[in-house]
């Protein structure tokens, strides 16, 4: 398993009338937090695009737990349990304030592309090989799977302002 925590600090654009973060900018910050782990593994974006690879999204997921709000100190953890398979690769995330309280956890399923004709293409073998250190063998036989839906709600009181 691979992780890797990025730090973001809420801006005041960011959030809504009620002061909580816009829903719509969480994507946004595990986009952040995944260039920034691949960045750390040594992959560039820059350099897969020039390769004429892109990487899309397939999926997304975000639940909410707590809001966070402006100028909180957030840290954007990003796991891979599982490795790539094929030409897919599955980011979980879990978002967390200063005091360590989990506020939101998502995923998101993204898919290896060629740039010139938009059809999937297997993981590109340099990336594989960056990843693989972080997996056991065990872990590599297992087929990719998001993880199920939470069935639990959050308490609608998690949401009231302070």
């Amino acid at each position: 398993m691979y992780s890797s925590d990025t730090q973001i600090r809420v801006r005041y654009a960011e959030t809504d009338q009620m002061g909580y973060v816009y829903h719509g900018n969480y994507a946004a910050y595990f986009e952040v937090c995944r260039t920034e782990a691949f960045r750390q593994l040594g992959i560039s974006y820059k350099a897969l695009e020039a390769d004429g690879v892109g990487m899309p999204v397939g999926e997304i997921r975000t639940r909410f737990r707590r809001p966070a709000r402006y100028d909180d100190l957030l840290t954007v953890r990003l796991l891979l349990k599982q490795p790539a398979e094929g030409s897919r690769v599955l980011f979980e995330y879990e978002i967390y304030n200063e005091t360590q309280e989990l506020l939101t956890e998502g995923h998101t399923l993204m898919v290896f592309v060629s740039m010139a004709t938009g059809r999937p293409v297997p993981i590109p073998q340099a990336i594989a090989a960056k990843l693989a250190p972080y997996f056991t063998d065990e872990e590599t036989a297992g087929p990719l799977t998001p993880p199920k839906a939470p069935v639990d709600a959050p308490a609608p009181a998690a949401f009231l302002k302070k």
